[in-house]
């Protein structure tokens, strides 16, 4: 079962995909455009072209695992990013895409963070 946890790192592909992929597609996809490692334990999100389907790709102890949604109605947000086709995300901003929740709305307020 795909778990969004905060030790785990989510990199969203911004161009658009076919989501006919799956396991080797998009691990082809990891390696080649992203330059990751599909076996690190990274999320690896795909938006396809009208942004109303998302698959996530993670390695999970013995294998691949894919989660595919497809929303009847709307769009997944793309989160502004600069330079490059590679984002990375948090696992909460990850939950608020999934969830449709606007990122450009969301206001974080102070907290103390440690530095170093």
């Amino acid at each position: 079962m795909l778990m969004l946890h905060d030790n785990r790192r989510y990199f969203l592909y911004r161009t658009a995909t076919d989501m006919r992929k799956s396991f080797d597609g998009l691990s082809g996809l990891v390696h080649q455009q992203m330059k990751q490692q599909v076996v690190g334990g990274d999320v690896f999100i795909f938006l396809n072209k009208r942004r109303n389907q998302v698959k996530l790709l993670a390695w999970e102890k013995d294998g691949l695992a894919v989660f595919h949604k497809r929303l009847e109605k709307g769009t997944f947000e793309l989160p502004s990013a600069e330079g490059g086709a590679v984002v990375h995300l948090t696992s909460l901003q990850l939950r608020l895409i999934l969830d449709g929740i606007q990122l450009t709305s969301i206001r974080h307020r102070n907290r103390y963070r440690l530095t170093g």
